[in-house]
């Protein structure tokens, strides 16, 4: 079994620090970069469970929920990852969102 225990931790501490963060952050762009790593996180989960079948985008449901957004989505991704290849690339998104984030 994979132990996905890396990419659980790294978007635990993402999360943290975008709840941590102050309101001018998050708008001046950390809550986008969040969305869009929770989308792109999201998507990959739904085409590993559900091949062919097209991937729903997750909603936008304001800044304040962000947070909650990328942790969602990266814990479903991490029950369907099958392989170090795939963990890695997760693991890169997040420290790469994480950066542009400024968090």
């Amino acid at each position: 079994m994979l132990d996905t225990s890396p990419l659980t931790l790294a978007v635990d501490h993402f999360a943290d620090r975008l709840r941590a963060a102050p309101q001018s952050r998050l708008q001046r762009g950390a809550a986008v970069e969040a969305l869009g790593l929770a989308r792109e996180l999201a998507r990959r989960a739904q085409v590993m469970e559900s091949p062919g079948v097209e991937p729903r985008v997750m909603p936008d449901v304001g800044m304040f929920a962000a947070a909650d957004q990328v942790t969602l989505a990266a814990h479903d991704l991490a029950l369907v990852l099958r392989g170090e290849g795939e963990l890695a690339s997760a693991l890169t998104l997040v420290a790469e969102a994480q950066r542009r984030a400024g968090v």
